[in-house]
């Protein structure tokens, strides 16, 4: 089946490279996307000098703009599956067949990659690992659907799922939203465990001031999102 690669990356320049070429690596018929948010440091010249295959954003659209442009890319070029992978080498490209498997095997519309199945690899810290506990039972709570990992943007769809995501993404920290928009649309989804990797260069997007804003937001938006979405593609 045709699968494309969504890489979102801002400011991702120490790196990108090595995350393409462990996709390349691992899934050499697949395509890939890396999808550079406006980076303000060298991460597009990286890209340009190897002749890698991405999408420059003009101006910095954050990580949801950011994979909404992915998968917008992957709707108009017609794949059957899309990966959704962060540039900065926590998620594993050796679990991308995996989470193809699930999808083509079971049928559902989206495969999500949970470090909290198997409690393997790193965890995060203590209290991120409550917050991700608390997001997880609130889309429960809101749709149904029982997640270990409702931040998790390791995660595989398909054409349904492409579909859906290039008309209808959250933009500021979306990967819990995104759960309850699937769910929401009539769409199935579960989870595989993964092995995640600790970030080795730069930091999240999330630091202890943003904490409880984040918390808020999203929060807030998991509970929009239940009550507003079907009416929104309606």
């Amino acid at each position: 089946m045709k699968t494309l690669v969504i890489i979102p990356a801002y400011n991702e320049h120490r790196s990108i490279l090595n995350v393409i070429e462990r996709v390349e690596a691992i899934e050499p018929k697949v395509d890939y996307l890396v999808v550079n948010d406006c980076s303000r440091d060298d991460t597009r010249a990286i890209l340009h000098d190897n002749r890698a295959s991405f999408l420059d954003l003009p101006i910095n659209l954050g990580i949801g703009g950011a994979v909404q442009s992915g998968y917008l890319y992957a709707r108009e070029h017609d794949y059957d599956i899309a990966i959704q992978i962060d540039g900065d080498g926590q998620h594993d490209p050796a679990y991308i067949p995996v989470l193809i498997n699930e999808l083509t095997s079971t049928g559902v519309d989206c495969v999500v990659g949970s470090r909290f199945i198997t409690n393997e690899g790193f965890q995060s810290s203590f209290m991120r690992r409550i917050g991700i506990r608390f997001l997880s039972s609130l889309v429960k709570l809101t749709c149904g659907l029982k997640v270990h990992d409702a931040t998790s943007g390791f995660r595989a769809v398909n054409k349904t799922g492409i579909d859906l995501f290039a008309k209808y993404y959250a933009q500021d920290f979306p990967e819990p939203e995104s759960l309850v928009t699937l769910v929401c649309s009539g769409c199935k989804v579960t989870e595989v465990p993964v092995i995640m990797n600790e970030r080795n260069f730069g930091s999240s997007s999330i630091n202890n001031l943003k904490s409880i804003y984040y918390m808020t937001k999203v929060s807030l938006s998991i509970i929009m999102a239940r009550f507003q979405f079907k009416k929104v593609v309606s």
